[in-house]
C-alpha cells in the first residue's frame, strides 16, 4: 500500500462510485443512490485501514486483548502471561484487562479468528458497521425531514474523516466509539421502525441495541431512552398506557442485554472490577491522563471535526425551529445537546466521547443545506444569492477536504520495519521474555511472547532463567558495558520500534 498508485486508485474508485451515487438520486433512485454510497465509503474505509501496523495507545491495547479474549472470551487479559508482578490497578501493563466493556473486543475476536490474527481482520467488523452506519444515518434523516436531506445527511458520514480515522484505528478511542456509535444509531432506527410499525420486535430490537451500546461504552447508551420517547409519543399510534408498558419493556430487555457481563466481571474478578468502576467514575469529576480541556472543549472541536460551519445548523436547529417544537425536532436536539452539555461538565475530555451525536449532527447540517437552497428560489437581493450559494458549496467541498486530508491517499510506509523486526524475532516462543522494546503492547500483538519496555536486573533474569524462559533484551545501542555482562544466559537482539 505504500505505492501511491494504489491511492489514485482508491481516489478514482470513490469518486466514481459518489458521481454515480449522485446519477441516481437526481433520478430518484435511492436504493441505487445509497448503496453507491456505501460503496465509496466502504473503499476510503478499506484503504484508510491498511496501514500494517496497530496505532498507538488504544488500538494497540484492543488489540492485543482481543488476541487474547480468541481463546478465552470471557477472560479478557492485557498480559496474557504475566512473568513479573503487575499491578491491577494499572490498566496499562495489567493481567485481567477490564478497560473496557467487551462487546467490541469479542467481535475484533471473532473477526481473527476467522480471517487470522492481522491488522485489516482487527479494523475489519468497524470497516463494516461505519459503512452500514451510512444506509442507518439515510433512514434516520428522512424520518426526521425527507429523503433527501437523508441522502446527504449519509454523503456526509460516508466522507467524515474523523469516523474514518477511528474505523482505521488511527486515533484514540477509535474501535470501541465507532462500535458505540453504530448501536446507538442502530438502537435509533429500531426506536423509529417501532414507532411506525407497531411491531413489537423492532421494541426488543431496540432495547438491545441500547444493551449492546452499554456493552461497548457503558451508560452514554441511555440517550437513547428519551429519544425513543419522542419518537413514540409522536407517532401518535400508542395510548399512554402503551407507551409505559413497551418503555418497561425497553428497559427489561436492555437491562438483561448488559447486566449479565457486569455481575460476571464483579464475581470473578472482584478487585479489577471494583477499580475499574471506580476509576470509570474519576472520569465525571477528574482529569484522568491529562485529558483537561475547557468547558467549552466539544463545541469548539466540532468545527475541526465536521467543518467550520456546523454552528450555522446548530444555531438554525434552535432559533429557526423555536417553540413550540415539533416532538422529532425535540428528539433531535436531545441527541445533540444533551451528550454535547454533560461531557462539557465532565472533567475528562476526549472528541470520540461525542462520536455517536455525529448523525444527528450529519442530519441538522443537511437539513440546513435544502433549506438555504430552497431559499435561493425566492425572489432576494443578489448579494444574498451569491453568500448563500458560497455557503452551499462549502458545505459540500469542506467534508471532501478533510475526508482527503484524514485518509492521507499518499501516505508513506504503511508497512514499517518494526513490524517486519517483532515478526522475525529469532526463536520467538511463548516461553521468552522480550524486555527493553519501547512498544510492549505492540510487541504482545505480533508474537506471543510478554515484552517489556524496561531492562531487567540479574535477579529477574535469572528468575526467568530458573523457569525455563529465554530472556531477549533489545539493544537499541543506549546499553552500556554493565548491562550487557549481568547475565550471560540472555539473547540480545536488535529491533526498531514504533518510538524509533
Amino acid at each position: 500500500m505504500d505505492n501511491p498508485a494504489w491511492g489514485i486508485l482508491t481516489i478514482l474508485l470513490s469518486v466514481s462510485a459518489y458521481l454515480l451515487s449522485c446519477y441516481h438520486y437526481r433520478r430518484d433512485k435511492y436504493l441505487q443512490a445509497i448503496s453507491l454510497l456505501m460503496l465509496g465509503g466502504c473503499i476510503l474505509r478499506l484503504f484508510t485501514a491498511c496501514d500494517f501496523f496497530l496505532h498507538p495507545w488504544d488500538e494497540a491495547f484492543h488489540a492485543v486483548v482481543a488476541k487474547h479474549m480468541m481463546h478465552h472470551p470471557f477472560i479478557p487479559t492485557l498480559y496474557e502471561n504475566p512473568v513479573l508482578p503487575y499491578d491491577y490497578k494499572n490498566w496499562a501493563g495489567n493481567h485481567i484487562w477490564l478497560h473496557k466493556q467487551p462487546l467490541p473486543l469479542w467481535t475484533m475476536a471473532l473477526s481473527m479468528s476467522v480471517f487470522g490474527v492481522n491488522e485489516i481482520a482487527l479494523r475489519l467488523p468497524s470497516i463494516l458497521l461505519t459503512t452500514m452506519g451510512i444506509a442507518l444515518t439515510y433512514y434516520i434523516g428522512q424520518y426526521f425531514f425527507d429523503r433527501r436531506t437523508g441522502y446527504l445527511a449519509a454523503f456526509f458520514y460516508s466522507v467524515n474523516g474523523l469516523i474514518i480515522e477511528m474505523t482505521a484505528g488511527r486515533v484514540a478511542t477509535d474501535h470501541v466509539d465507532v462500535f458505540f456509535l453504530f448501536f446507538v444509531e442502530l438502537a435509533i432506527f429500531f426506536s423509529i421502525v417501532f414507532a411506525r410499525r407497531g411491531n413489537v420486535l423492532y421494541n426488543v430490537a431496540a432495547g438491545f441495541c441500547i444493551g449492546a451500546a452499554i456493552l461497548c461504552k457503558w451508560l452514554p447508551a441511555l440517550i437513547v431512552l428519551p429519544i425513543w420517547l419522542l419518537v413514540v409519543f409522536d407517532s401518535k399510534r400508542f395510548a399512554i398506557k402503551e407507551i409505559v408498558v413497551h418503555f418497561l419493556l425497553l428497559i427489561a430487555i436492555l437491562v438483561a442485554t448488559s447486566l449479565p457481563w457486569q455481575i460476571y466481571i464483579h464475581m470473578a474478578f472482584p478487585l479489577e472490577a471494583k477499580w475499574e468502576g471506580s476509576y470509570n467514575t474519576r472520569h465525571l469529576f477528574e482529569s484522568i491522563e491529562n485529558h483537561s480541556h475547557p468547558f467549552y472543549y466539544y463545541i469548539d472541536r466540532i468545527r475541526i471535526n465536521y467543518g467550520e460551519l456546523i454552528y450555522l445548523p446548530l444555531i438554525w436547529l434552535i432559533i429557526k425551529r423555536r417553540s413550540p417544537y415539533p416532538t422529532r425536532i425535540l428528539a433531535l436536539i436531545f441527541w445533540i445537546y444533551v451528550p454535547l452539555l454533560f461531557f462539557s461538565l465532565v472533567k475528562t475530555k476526549m472528541q470520540g466521547y461525542v462520536l455517536f451525536i455525529s448523525p444527528a449532527l450529519f442530519i441538522i447540517t443537511s437539513a440546513f443545506f435544502f433549506s438555504s437552497l430552497d431559499s435561493l428560489n425566492k425572489k432576494t437581493s443578489s448579494w444574498k444569492t451569491a453568500l448563500t450559494t458560497i455557503l452551499l458549496v462549502l458545505f459540500i467541498v469542506l467534508p471532501i477536504r478533510y475526508c482527503y486530508e484524514r485518509t492521507k491517499p499518499f501516505l508513506e510506509k504503511r508497512k514499517p520495519e518494526w513490524v517486519t523486526d517483532l515478526k522475525s524475532l529469532p526463536n520467538a516462543t511463548p516461553k521468552c521474555v522480550l524486555f527493553n522494546y519501547p512498544a510492549p503492547i505492540d510487541a504482545m500483538f505480533y508474537t506471543d511472547i510478554p515484552s517489556y519496555p524496561f531492562i531487567p536486573d540479574s535477579s529477574q533474569v535469572n528468575a526467568l532463567n530458573n523457569s525455563g524462559y529465554r530472556v531477549y533484551i533489545n539493544d537499541n545501542q543506549t546499553l552500556n558495558i554493565s548491562h550487557k555482562s549481568f547475565s550471560a544466559n540472555i539473547v540480545w537482539v536488535n529491533l526498531k520500534s514504533p518510538k524509533e
